[in-house]
């Protein structure tokens, strides 16, 4: 019979390593310490939980009617600021994509831009555009089609610069200009990943826009808000709930589009 051998062990880590190794666990335990993060409160807050969720149920049901109002102005937002935001992310992927755009401080401008809106989160653009066009849901759908923009036109560039380069530098040598690299090669082999993307971007778009009304941007963070202000827990849980279904309803519809158009 074969002689059985030990599995092998675990290398011994040079003393380089080992440092990075200590290093990287001390930096984890002071993340704990710096974010406050403590048991005891934990454990003394939760009889506190406890009487938040029984006051919470069951869920207020005298004002569906303006609860679901609000979530009816929340999916609104998310879709309309998914479909500007996509629309937008196209001609900036494209100057960003290195394939198709040969002028390198353009590419590097846009790949800029593209940072600066993934940067700076959804509830910042809320708060800018509450000021520059007012309360109400316009600035809540001008948030989500930046935050969109940054998402969006990241890997709708990266998704062109993956495609076989074999049909562009075909259709190059054929003498096609670049915009018929675009729209024959180009596109055509990245558009599944871009619309599941662009899908992503919608369940993305339904979260993000819950919590803009907190701001004054619309939606049903307004309603969600004014009842934890006033303390009225059963409201509170009945646009929670709502919030819920909502976002639920449109990742199931998400994925099922995902599905049939990629497979």
């Amino acid at each position: 019979m074969p002689e059985r051998t030990a599995p092998p062990r675990l290398e011994r880590p040079s003393p380089l390593s080992f440092a990075l190794l200590v290093g990287a666990a001390a930096l984890v335990l002071s993340s704990f310490q710096g974010a406050g993060f403590s048991l005891a409160e934990l454990w003394a807050g939760l009889p506190q939980m406890a009487r938040i969720l029984g006051e919470m149920l069951p869920p207020a049901h005298d004002r569906w009617d303006r609860v679901l109002a609000s979530l009816l102005e929340t999916f609104h937002m998310a879709l309309a600021g998914t479909l500007l935001g996509v629309l937008f992310s196209l001609p900036l992927a494209v100057l960003a994509c290195r394939a198709l755009n040969p002028s390198w401080p353009l590419r590097a401008a846009a790949r800029a831009l593209i940072a600066l809106f993934r940067t700076v989160p959804d509830l910042v653009w809320a708060l800018i555009f509450v000021v520059a066009v007012g309360l109400g849901p316009f600035a809540g759908t001008l948030a989500l089609m930046v935050d969109t923009m940054g998402y969006a036109a990241r890997f709708f560039a990266e998704a062109m610069e993956e495609q076989d380069k074999g049909p562009q530098e075909a259709l190059a040598a054929a003498g096609a200009p670049r915009s018929g690299l675009l729209m024959a090669a180009v596109l055509p082999a990245a558009l599944p990943s871009m619309v599941a993307t662009s899908l992503f971007c919608l369940e993305k778009a339904t979260r993000g826009g819950v919590v803009l009304g907190l701001v004054g941007a619309g939606g049903m963070g307004m309603e969600l808000k004014v009842a934890m202000d006033l303390f009225n827990y059963a409201e509170a849980a009945a646009s929670i709930l709502a919030i819920l279904l909502l976002v639920v309803a449109v990742e199931q519809a998400s994925a099922a589009l995902r599905r049939r158009i990629i497979g």
